[in-house]
């Protein structure tokens, strides 16, 4: 049953075609319903991306200050079922704003007809109430994502106020052949992490080296609590390089079972790449990623694939392309300025 319709959603029920309401996210109900639509969505795009139910649950499954989606989580309904699910979160960027950000899937046999719109313009809603109940002093923007691969998407932030910022690159190694194994640099050592003590000194480890990059990040618990709880993690596929007791860097490699299975691959994800700030310069990062497509076709990967931001500013794109990887699809960044009602 549909939770009741509250004035926040009734907002931008104008732009809805007759059939279609908004409603608030019902629960572990709705979760099979979001895999479908991303997967169609996906599907219509030319997009190779696939999420499972457990995915889809873990998400959901620990809420935080930044989202949960018992408040963050709109559906567009029409019959009973489904057709579109947006939400929100924020962030604080290392550009010094506060980033509000909205997200979307429309299944692509409601699309083009104000599904999207109405998700847009709900979310907005929903984020400037959020905005006002903070108190700071941090420019406030919204902020989007989408992929060259759905123009329609690009359209709605265009049409909306939306403009590019920023620009980033889903790269792929389509073979793991002539891997090139760059030598580690004196005094490091790869060990493996293990124990929650270690998990989270690399989780730190993370954050803290992707803070000189553009965007913001989520270090919070619920955040470690939710990639310990990730159905692909397997820290045996971590490259982890070691000074003593500290760590350097790493990569921590993912293998996406079902979606592999689903899409008919062999495909690693080296899902984040980092050096931290005292140990740049030296070739660490290249010795990594080597060792990560060394290690992803131990395990019978036969391909490999990673994102970079484009103006990433430690050169990740020109080891990236050195190592194999090619740009395969483009995304951009978008943001409109947000004014808060208090």
């Amino acid at each position: 049953m549909a939770l009741p319709l509250t004035d926040e959603l009734a907002a931008p029920a104008a732009t809805l075609p007759a059939g279609v309401s908004l409603r608030p996210f019902a629960g572990d109900g709705d979760l099979e319903a979001f895999v479908e639509i991303f997967r169609a969505a996906n599907i219509a795009d030319g997009i190779e991306e696939r999420i499972a139910l457990a995915d889809v649950r873990n998400w959901v499954g620990f809420p935080s200050r930044s989202f949960d989606a018992s408040r963050d989580l709109v559906v567009a309904e029409a019959g009973g079922r489904p057709v579109a699910y947006g939400w929100t979160s924020w962030a604080d960027t290392s550009d010094g704003v506060r980033e509000y950000g909205t997200r979307g899937h429309v299944d692509p046999d409601w699309r083009r007809r104000g599904v999207g719109t109405a998700l847009l313009r709900h979310n907005e809603a929903h984020l400037r109430e959020l905005a006002a109940e903070h108190e700071i002093d941090t420019p406030r923007v919204y902020g989007a994502y989408a992929s060259e691969r759905k123009p329609g998407a690009m359209a709605l932030m265009d049409v909306n106020g939306y403009r590019p910022v920023r620009w980033f690159f889903d790269m792929l190694r389509p073979l793991l052949d002539d891997i090139e194994l760059p030598p580690l640099p004196d005094g490091l050592e790869l060990r493996p992490v293990s124990g929650r003590e270690q998990m989270r000194q690399l989780f730190d480890a993370d954050v803290e080296a992707f803070r000189d990059h553009w965007g913001g990040f989520d270090a919070t618990d619920e955040s470690f609590e939710q990639w310990l709880a990730d159905p692909d993690y397997d820290p045996t596929v971590f490259v982890v390089a070691w000074d003593g007791e500290q760590i350097a860097g790493a990569v921590v490699n993912v293998i996406l079972t079902q979606e592999n299975q689903e899409l008919g691959f062999k495909r690693g994800l080296l899902d984040s790449v980092f050096v931290r700030r005292p140990w740049r310069g030296r070739g660490l990062a290249s010795a990594l990623v080597g060792r990560s497509l060394q290690l992803l076709r131990g395990r019978g990967m036969d391909s490999a694939t990673l994102g970079v931001d484009a103006d990433n500013p430690n050169g990740a794109l020109r080891l990236y392309e050195k190592a194999g990887f090619a740009v395969d699809v483009r995304s951009t960044g978008f943001r409109k300025p947000m004014e808060v009602i208090s």
